[in-house]
């Protein structure tokens, strides 16, 4: 990564962490040539300061392919990452045809504009308080239950484990997958078994830590979504991989 680039990660707040991943920030985003994005099995939502000056700010839906970074001059931005319930229950909108895509969203988008991209702490409180004031008073237990499930087995979980757990069938639960999302529950599942992945493979450990059938499953798997080999992704040659960050600041 280049000296110039700035990179911060802010977790949420307990109020809103059913919603949100957390916040990021990164400047310089021209400089990094030949970085590559990676399924994290987030929604992120970017607000974009270009180089000559330009306010953008964006929705990114799934990825389920590693992809290069856009090249584009964009000075800074200041990222929220969703999780599924923050796109259902907070942005109230289906992704599903924004798999491996995006799309713009209005300038003044919930009122942040180019001024609030002037202080990160600032803007993350902004945020956060918008999405307070967003939850729902009443939610459907099942979802809540649905994702708990997931991200406390890291994805390695069934659907018909899902569907006897939570009481509600096998078609509901792949309908409501695919209509939010626009993949299904088992790819979904298998992006965030991948991102459970990468913590072992950053410290060397290149031999599956989780559920996969046996080693050639495990580097199938992992290049499927990276592009590359566990033992490649472990070099992250010239910090290419910008998933790594994260790990960094844990």
């Amino acid at each position: 990564m280049d000296v110039k680039t700035k990179y911060r990660f802010v977790k949420p707040t307990i109020e809103i962490d059913r919603y949100v991943f957390g916040f990021s920030q990164l400047d310089h985003i021209a400089d990094l040539d030949g970085s590559v994005i990676i399924p994290n099995g987030m929604i992120d939502m970017m607000f974009c300061k270009t180089l000559n000056g330009k306010f953008m700010v964006g929705l990114i839906g799934l990825e389920t392919q590693p992809k290069l970074i856009p090249v584009q001059s964009i000075e800074r931005f200041f990222c929220v990452s969703f999780k599924p319930l923050g796109l259902d229950y907070i942005l109230k909108k289906s992704i599903a045809d924004l798999v491996n895509g995006g799309m713009h969203l209005p300038m003044d988008f919930w009122n942040i504009n180019e001024d609030n991209l002037a202080d990160f702490n600032s803007f993350c409180h902004q945020i956060t308080e918008k999405i307070k004031a967003l939850i729902p008073q009443k939610l459907d237990e099942r979802k809540v239950e649905l994702f708990n499930y997931i991200y406390k087995n890291k994805g390695e979980v069934s659907i018909h484990e899902l569907s006897e757990k939570i009481f509600w069938s096998e078609r509901q639960i792949n309908r409501y997958f695919k209509q939010l999302l626009g993949i299904s529950l088992k790819s979904y599942c298998n992006i965030l078994r991948f991102q459970a992945s990468l913590k072992h493979i950053k410290d060397g450990e290149l031999y599956p830590q989780l559920n996969y059938t046996d080693q050639s499953h495990f580097i199938k798997e992992i290049k499927k979504l990276s592009g590359v080999s566990p033992k490649v992704l472990f070099k992250n040659p010239d910090h290419r991989f910008l998933q790594f960050l994260v790990f960094d600041k844990d």
